[in-house]
């Protein structure tokens, strides 16, 4: 069976909802288009956007220390900048992220939706492009084996959703796991780009978070743990070779 690109997914605002996208065009170093362009401080941090840098996730409002901001549904449109988030029982938000207006208005809603008991500080939604806010500062694409996803379910007696992940591309074909065993710099190519290997991704406690109810609901990290010796699941690759994906083109490990 030839292995083939399931999904393809940006995430426009850090720790807020995926958005498919039927292709994408990749290019050598750079990061997967469109995604982690915004994210929410939650309370002060480090982060200068006259010289952006990594800042650590704990400092942003995301799934592994809140789980409702998954119930906030987002949608951005990067070509105008407008945000539009609609959650049950809500008002819902349109704004344009682009003009600071915007952003302090969409800060002022989600510090509404989330409550005290979630916001450490005054919220504030921060972007410097080209930076993105990864989980990883050489996080530049993240990829998902369905296989290793699937068998995990098996092991745990318990549907498990990919979105959990929160990666860029889902491949659906590779063995279960065969991708731990791939060492650094092993090309992949996906589509008409290629890129390289450059570390397993080690999963916190935003994959315990059901995407659909916003519930942390499954222990996957003390699940990986105990079934196979690690908190690894999917990769961070890096484009060595500009180029189209699409849903359904292919993705193989050339050697």
């Amino acid at each position: 069976m030839a292995a083939l690109i399931q999904s393809l997914y940006r995430y426009p605002i850090k720790g807020f909802t995926p958005e498919p996208v039927p292709a994408a065009v990749l290019q050598a170093g750079a990061y997967f288009p469109d995604d982690r362009l915004y994210a929410v401080e939650n309370g002060p941090s480090a982060f200068k956007p006259w010289a952006p840098g990594f800042v650590p996730k704990s400092a942003f409002t995301v799934l592994a220390s809140i789980p409702k901001v998954a119930m906030a549904r987002t949608a951005f449109d990067p070509a105008t900048g407008a945000l539009t988030v609609r959650a049950e029982h809500h008002p819902p938000f349109a704004g344009e992220l682009r003009s600071a207006r915007g952003r302090k208005a969409f800060a002022a809603w989600l510090t509404d939706f989330l409550g005290p008991d979630a916001v450490r500080g005054p919220l504030k939604v921060l972007t410097a492009p080209p930076h993105r806010f990864t989980d990883h500062p050489e996080g530049f694409i993240s990829v998902i084996n369905l296989a290793s996803v699937r068998d995990l379910a098996a092991k745990l007696g318990a549907d498990i959703d990919p979105l959990r992940f929160r990666a860029n591309l889902y491949v659906e074909g590779w063995p279960p796991w065969a991708e731990m065993d791939w060492p650094a710099e092993t090309e992949v190519v996906l589509g008409d780009a290629r890129a390289a290997l450059f570390k397993p991704i080690v999963r916190c406690a935003a994959i315990h978070v059901d995407p659909a109810t916003g519930e942390r609901d499954q222990d996957l990290c003390g699940a990986l743990w105990s079934f196979y010796g690690h908190r690894y699941c999917g990769l961070y690759l890096k484009v060595t070779g500009g180029g189209r994906v699409r849903v359904g083109d292919g993705a193989e490990r050339t050697a």
